[in-house]
């Protein structure tokens, strides 16, 4: 264990990655369902950016004070890099099996079925 409470698998690192990650998803969801074209064709980037900055709002917050931690701490920045890493791994892959190609709806306008 290391001085100051700040271990590399501590319960506030899984916390730093689920949160950068459902942050991550949520707004690439919310930009994919845009009215402007230019934030749909980069919804990924975007939800990255807000998560990001989310992440970095709260470890500036924590090294200004706000909240009962030890200060800024590069550890919660790895994971909340990672927590949005993932997401967008999961993105592409979510994207890849529900990818529905022009021919796929062609023929199931004319009553075939999708593979």
């Amino acid at each position: 264990m290391e001085k100051g409470g700040d271990d590399w698998l501590a319960n506030d690192k899984l916390q730093h990655l689920l949160l950068c990650f459902s942050v991550a998803i949520i707004f690439c969801f919310l930009a994919s369902r845009a009215p402007c074209s230019l934030v749909r064709r980069h919804s990924i980037p975007v939800g990255c950016v807000i998560s990001l900055s989310a992440g970095a709002a709260k470890e500036i917050a924590d090294e200004l004070g706000f909240f009962n931690s030890a200060g800024a701490s590069a550890k919660d920045a790895v994971a909340d890099v990672l927590g949005v890493f993932v997401a967008v791994i999961a993105i592409y892959i979510w994207k890849s099996l529900y990818r529905t190609t022009p021919r796929q709806l062609d023929q199931n306008k004319q009553g075939f079925e999708i593979v």
